[in-house]
């Protein structure tokens, strides 16, 4: 209890005794004694109670999280700016207040019967662009602000929330929602559209000297034919995306398996090249020793001899006719090339 309540009770005990002295004065008069005393206790208990419901009319205690308006009875002006948390004085009879909130509120409409302010299907239908029906359960946090609760009050009082919060979120939602198409909220523009529902209602709402904490979209609602129809088509998409997803991987194994192909094949042929390179190196060089040593065939040949042979029988047309004394015709500088023979199988 308060200071205030507290002389509203001392006030009220005081009436209570001077009630009481009324009651003794009556009852001294009735037994024909004096009834002065009575009626001092009474005077005494008036006074006091008058006195007392006057002073505790006069304190204005202002609790926090609210801003007290407070009007000229006579002139109907509002002192300004509004009274902040506190105590204060005030002049019974001449001054009056209204008490408004300034805390954090919280406006629900909904679907859900027992969610919003208002009992029953309270959500905000809208059509989009494409002409499907779409109902959005949307909350609105906001709060007052004490430099504007005069106006406030001149302009809405404590209506603001049935005669401009409801029906300003109500309209922007219809407005912002025709400028979008179902299958767009439906998808990735649902937070767009929530964005754009709340920046339009807090630009209305601070002319009114309210302020917009948030605006949520807490659900929206298709009709049933219309979900149907994008889920299958989600679905539809998912389902090409997994082939995409495949085709591409096959893709990349194949190009794998043909560039590791290409690379052997290069290998093998840059083998190839390098015994043919050798191979011709070879044969340069024993045409090189032939054209120096035009005996160096003969002499490759009987030095190839088994070391046993003695003599040999040859047919007579043989071209392998050699002559003795040609062996001794070698050049000084002849060395046999050293040349190794492979036989693959």
């Amino acid at each position: 209890m308060n200071f205030s309540g507290l002389l509203s009770v001392v006030a009220i005990l005081a009436f209570g005794v001077g009630i009481l002295g009324i009651a003794f004065a009556f009852t001294l008069a009735s037994q024909n004694r004096s009834a002065r005393g009575g009626y001092m206790l009474a005077i005494a208990g008036f006074a006091a109670g008058i006195v007392l419901f006057i002073i505790s009319s006069g304190i204005l205690i202002v609790q926090p999280a609210r801003a007290a308006v407070i009007v000229n009875v006579l002139s109907g002006e509002l002192e300004d700016p509004a009274r902040a948390p506190g105590t204060s004085i005030i002049i019974p009879g001449l001054q009056e207040y209204i008490i408004y909130p300034t805390d954090l509120q919280e406006y629900t409409m909904s679907g859900i019967a027992s969610e919003g302010r208002i009992q029953g299907n309270d959500a905000v239908e809208a059509l989009t662009v494409d002409g499907q029906v779409v109902r959005l359960d949307i909350t609105v946090l906001y709060r007052l602000d004490r430099e504007n609760v005069n106006d406030i009050h001149l302009t809405l009082q404590n209506r603001y929330e049935t005669d401009f919060i409801r029906p300003t979120v109500r309209a922007v939602a219809r407005d912002v929602v025709s400028q979008f198409e179902a299958e767009a909220i439906y998808g990735v523009e649902r937070e767009a559209l929530g964005g754009r529902i709340g920046e339009a209602v807090a630009a209305r709402m601070a002319e009114r000297g309210l302020t917009l904490t948030s605006l949520l979209v807490r659900q929206i609602e298709f009709n049933e034919s219309f979900a149907q129809s994008i889920e299958e088509k989600q679905i539809e998409e998912q389902r090409l995306q997994r082939a995409r997803t495949e085709a591409e991987r096959v893709r990349t194994e194949a190009g794998g398996r043909a560039e590791a192909a290409i690379e052997a094949a290069r290998g093998r042929a840059e083998a190839r090249k390098v015994e043919a390179e050798a191979e011709a190196e070879a044969l340069r060089v024993i045409s090189d020793q032939i054209a120096a040593n035009p005996n160096l065939i003969q002499y490759l040949y009987v030095a190839n001899l088994s070391d046993n042979v003695s003599f040999a029988l040859l047919p007579s047309d043989t071209p392998f006719l050699f002559n003795v004394d040609d062996f001794t015709q070698l050049s000084e500088d002849f060395q046999a090339p050293q040349v190794d023979l492979e036989v693959e199988g």
